[in-house]
């Protein structure tokens, strides 16, 4: 009886023993406008211990912001004769629109290819999921090019130094929205890592969305599809016949 009773207080006594991280992020939404040129999130919390008594080795935290996953093709275009066609593409079931890091120090100094791979910290380490059957190296120079172009876009970044911790116990970040972000559902999720290990971890959402006209006219082309094209086609049609005709006038 005594062993089962100590058998069943060891997981609480351990988790009594185990930091918690208490997150939270300065938007909880945000709203895209017509003017919208982008965010500044603001990533911050603190790090409790057990009796309040800091540890002899130094944490470190790592902060990831995903965006909501999204299948993609990637076509590989290469110049045939003087023109540009598809050489060659790759299906991906599940890639995260939107991918930043931010950490207290270099990732390379703080876990090792295993513990990243798992966790998915950094860029190189993302899941994406290939369904095209692809050899290993064809699917990976593939998936690095996939990478590149988020990069470029802005939809893809690692901030090395990006956290600054405070006593110890504080911690904060910021992270950058471009102004072409994808709108549903993020992820923000805090690692605490100490000794190459995740030793804590906790997370926030945030919600993206269109707001106003931008909103309408999404909508209006999701639910009512062939309405909204028709409407588009029309709009197109009255805006040539309103500069042809202007033009003839001004001549």
């Amino acid at each position: 009886m005594k062993a089962f009773a100590l058998a069943f207080l060891a997981p609480l006594l351990l988790a009594q023993s185990a930091p918690r991280l208490v997150p939270d992020v300065s938007q909880r939404r945000i709203d895209i406008v017509y003017s919208f040129t982008g965010a500044e999130l603001l990533l911050f919390g603190a790090i409790l211990y057990p009796g309040g008594r800091l540890p002899t080795r130094d944490a470190d935290i790592a902060i990831v912001i995903k965006g909501p996953a999204e299948p993609i093709v990637l076509r590989e275009k290469q110049k045939v004769a003087g023109m540009w066609i598809n050489a060659d593409s790759a299906r991906f079931r599940s890639v995260p629109s939107f991918y930043a890091i931010a950490t207290s120090r270099p990732l390379n100094t703080l876990v090792d290819d295993r513990t990243a791979a798992v966790y998915e910290l950094g860029v190189d380490n993302i899941q994406l999921s290939p369904a095209s059957g692809k050899v290993p190296d064809e699917q990976r120079r593939l998936e690095r090019g996939l990478v590149d172009l988020k990069r470029r876009a802005g939809l893809y970044a690692e901030e090395q130094d990006g956290v600054q911790i405070s006593e110890g116990v504080l911690y904060r970040a910021r992270i950058h929205l471009p102004a072409r972000v994808p709108v549903g559902t993020y992820t923000a999720e805090t690692f605490l890592l100490q000794g190459g290990r995740v030793v804590a971890g906790a997370t926030r959402e945030i919600a993206i969305e269109k707001s106003g006209f931008e909103r309408y006219v999404a909508a209006a082309a999701a639910d009512r599809a062939f309405l909204y094209g028709l409407f588009a086609v029309l709009v197109s049609l009255l805006l040539g016949w309103a500069g042809a005709l202007l033009f003839r006038r001004l001549r």
